[in-house]
C-alpha cells in the first residue's frame, strides 16, 4: 500500500488459493477485472485463520471484501473419496498442506465479521457455488443450509461471476446499501419476507429436505431445472422464518467479453512470495495451455459444471487465442510445446443448437444422453482452424489437446477430418478418454453413452491410427462407486479390463461433491428425474472391493477381488482359465478349482 500510495482499497479479496496471476485462477479473474475497471483491489491469500489480525493488514475496504475458497471446494481439496487427508495441496506453495481451513468460505467469513462487523461480505467461487441451496455434505453426512446462513455473508456470487461481480461493485459505487442489491442476475441472498419477489418458484425448505429425503430430491430437481439464463426462474428456499433467494443466472460472456476477460494484464506467474517455497505446483499444469471455452452441454450426472458454468458454450476468438499464445511464446521456459487447448470438454467450441442462444437449453433433455438430440450442430471445423493455426505458429513444435473429449460427439461427426488430425498431430502415443464405465444400467445413471458407442470408437480410433501408419492407444479413465454400481456390474467392468489386456491408469472413487445429480442420488437413493430407487454402493468394504476389482491385477488387491467374486457369485472367474481374473487361493487344488468352475458353467 506504501508503495502504491493506496489509502484505502475499495475491495479487498480473501481467497484460500495461493495468489498466481494466470487467467486459470478465479482469484485473479476477478481482481484483475474489477482492476481494469478502475477499483483498488487488494488480496489477502491464505491469511492465518486462527485470529482475525491476519484479515485486518489491509484494513477496512471502502465497498466490501469478496471471499472465496480458491479454485476447489476446501473439503475437496483436503480429502480424497476415502475422506482421507490429501497427501499435498496443489494450490499452496511447495504443496504444503495446511494453509486454509476446512470450509474455508464459512471460517474466512466468520473472521472478518469479528474484525469488521458493518463492512459487506460478498462470497463466490465454487465452493459458495455449489452450496448455495441447502446441499447434502458428504464429509458430515448431512443436510447443511445454505453457505449464506453459516458464513454470515451479505451477497453470493455463483456461475463464473465476471458479469454479477461489476453490477455489484457499481452499485456499491453509487452509494447503495448491500441490503438492497437484490436484482443482479447470477447472485443469491437472505430474505425476511417476499412481498417483492416476482415470477418465482417456492421449492422445499430446509428443514424439509433435512428430514425427508424424496423432498430433497424434488427440491434439487427445481434447481436443475432453472439453471438457463433464458428460462431460469428466481427460487426461493424457506430456512426457518427466513429465505434463500436465487435470482435467475447470469447471461453468458459474448465472445468479445471473453476476449476482454483473457486479455487482461494477467503476468501468468505465482507471486514472487512463493519462489523460495517451490512455487505453486498448480500452475504448471496451466502455465502453457490455452482455454479455448468455457461451458459444457456433455450432461455428466457427476459433473458440477451445469451448476456453476452452464450448459451453454461460450468461447473465445481465434484472435485472442493466438495472442495469448504469444505470450506463451516469449516466456523463457516454454520449449515449443502448447500442452492443452481447450476446456471442459475440449471438442465443444460452439452452443449445441442454435436453439439455446434465443430459447435457452431444454429442462428435460440433455444434447447428448442418452442419444444425440435431432438439433444438435455437430460440427469440428472450428476446433480444427483453430488447431492448424496454433501449429503453424513459428516457435511451436507441437499442440496437445489433454483436455477432455466427448468421444459420442466425435462419432456423430460425419465428417472424420478432426479424428485424423487429433491422431496426427495433437497427441503423442495415447489419447485419454473417459468412458467411466461399460454397464449400460450404470451408464444411464452417468449420463454417459452406452457400451456400444464406445466400442464404436475404440474401432475407429485404432482404424485412424493403421491408415495414419501410427501406434497409438487409448488410456480409459474409469469411475468404481456410482450409484447404480452394484457388484455384478463391477465385475462387468473388471471383464472389460481383462479383455483390454492392461491395467487403466486413472481411476476414479464416486466422490460425491455438492451440485451433481450423482450427489443427489447417492444421498436419497432416488433418480430425482423418475422419483424411482436406485442401488447406491455405501458400505467402504464393498466400494473398496468394486475399486479392487478394475485393478485386480495388482497382487495387493488379491483378497477384496477374491471376496468380491464370491459375493457376486461369479466364482468361475477365479481359476486358471484364460477367462479368469484371478488364481484359487494356495490351499486350493487347482483340480478341485476347476470343478467347482465347471459346475457353475453347466448351471
Amino acid at each position: 500500500m506504501q508503495r502504491t500510495k493506496i489509502e484505502q482499497f475499495d475491495f479487498i479479496f480473501i481467497s484460500g488459493d495461493a495468489y498466481v496471476d494466470h487467467p486459470s485462477f478465479g482469484s485473479a479473474v476477478i481482481t484483475r477485472l474489477l482492476q481494469s475497471r478502475r477499483y483498488k483491489v487488494g488480496i489477502i491469500s491464505q491469511p492465518d485463520w486462527r485470529s482475525s489480525d491476519a484479515f485486518k493488514v489491509l484494513g477496512r475496504p471502502k465497498l466490501a471484501f469478496l471471499v472465496s475458497s480458491g479454485n476447489m471446494d476446501s473439503m475437496v481439496n483436503h480429502y480424497t473419496a476415502g475422506k482421507k487427508p490429501r497427501r499435498e495441496d496443489l494450490y499452496s506453495p511447495g504443496g504444503v498442506r495446511g494453509k486454509r481451513p476446512d470450509r474455508a468460505v464459512i471460517v474466512y467469513c466468520n473472521r472478518l465479521r469479528e474484525a469488521f462487523k458493518d463492512v459487506p461480505v460478498i462470497i463466490g467461487g465454487i465452493e459458495a457455488s455449489l452450496r448455495r441451496f441447502a446441499h447434502y455434505d458428504f464429509w458430515d453426512d448431512q443436510v447443511r443450509r445454505s453457505i449464506l446462513f453459516d458464513s454470515r455473508a451479505d451477497l453470493l456470487i455463483y456461475g463464473m461471476g465476471e458479469k454479477p461481480v461489476i453490477q455489484v461493485a457499481e452499485a456499491l459505487e453509487s452509494g447503495m446499501e448491500i441490503k438492497y442489491i437484490t436484482y443482479v442476475n447470477g447472485t443469491a441472498y437472505i430474505a425476511s419476507e417476499l412481498d417483492s419477489i416476482q415470477d418465482s418458484i417456492v421449492i422445499p425448505g430446509y428443514e424439509e429436505v433435512r428430514d425427508s429425503k424424496r423432498e430433497y430430491a424434488r427440491a434439487f430437481m427445481f434447481q436443475y431445472r432453472e439453471q438457463d439464463y433464458h428460462t431460469g426462474r428466481t427460487l426461493i428456499q424457506p430456512h426457518g422464518e427466513k429465505f434463500l433467494v436465487q435470482n435467475p443466472p447470469a447471461a453468458p460472456l459474448t465472445e468479445t467479453e471473453l476476449d476482454d476477460v483473457y486479455g487482461l494484464p494477467f503476468t501468468r506467474q505465482y507471486h514472487p512470495i512463493y519462489e523460495n517455497q517451490g512455487g505453486v505446483p498448480a500452475l504448471k499444469e496451466v502455465k502453457f495451455s490455452l482455454a479455448s471455452q468455457r461451458g459444457c452441454f456433455g450432461g455428466c450426472s457427476f459433473c458440477a459444471l451445469n451448476f456453476h458454468q452452464g450448459r451453454v458454450v461460450q468461447s473465445r476468438s481465434h484472435e485472442s487465442i493466438i495472442r495469448e499464445a504469444g505470450l506463451l511464446l516469449n516466456d523463457s521456459g516454454f520449449k515449443g510445446y502448447i500442452h492443452d487447448v481447450g476446456g471442459p470438454t475440449a471438442n465443444f467450441r460452439h452452443a449445441a443448437c442454435d436453439k439455446q442462444m434465443y430459447a435457452g437449453v431444454c429442462k428435460d433433455r440433455q444434447c447428448l444422453y442418452p442419444t444425440p438430440c435431432k438439433n444438435l450442430k455437430v460440427d469440428h471445423k472450428d476446433y480444427v482452424a483453430l488447431l492448424k493455426k496454433l501449429r503453424s505458429l513459428p516457435g511451436v513444435k507441437k499442440v496437445f489437446v489433454r483436455s477432455g473429449l466427448r468421444y459420442d460427439y466425435i462419432m456423430s461427426d460425419k465428417d472424420d477430418e478432426f479424428l485424423r488430425e487429433l491422431c496426427e498431430h495433437h497427441i503423442s502415443g495415447q489419447l485419454k478418454v473417459a468412458p467411466e464405465h461399460v454397464s449400460d444400467k450404470v451408464l444411464r445413471y452417468m449420463g454417459k453413452p452406452s457400451k456400444k458407442v464406445y466400442d464404436r470408437f475404440v474401432k475407429k480410433y485404432f482404424h485412424m491410427n493403421k491408415r495414419l501408419r501410427k501406434e497409438q492407444y487409448l488410456v480409459p479413465y474409469l469411475m468404481s462407486g456410482h450409484p447404480g454400481s452394484d457388484l455384478s456390474a463391477a465385475v462387468e467392468l473388471a471383464e472389460y479390463v481383462r479383455d483390454m489386456g492392461y491395467n487403466p491408469e486413472q481411476i476414479q472413487e464416486f466422490y460425491p461433491t455438492p451440485g451433481t445429480l450423482s450427489t443427489c442420488m447417492y444421498y436419497t437413493g432416488l433418480d430425482p428425474r423418475i422419483m424411482k430407487p436406485v442401488y447406491v454402493p455405501r458400505d467402504p468394504e464393498e466400494k473398496a472391493m468394486q475399486r479392487a476389482l478394475i485393478q485386480y491385477r495388482n497382487p495387493e488387491n488379491y483378497h477384496l477381488v477374491y471376496k468380491a467374486l464370491r459375493a457376486a457369485g461369479r466364482e468361475d472367474l477365479i481359476g486358471f482359465e484364460e477367462k479368469c481374473l484371478i488364481k484359487p487361493p494356495r490351499n486350493t487344488g487347482r483340480e478341485g478349482r476347476k470343478a467347482k468352475s465347471g459346475n457353475r458353467k453347466r448351471r
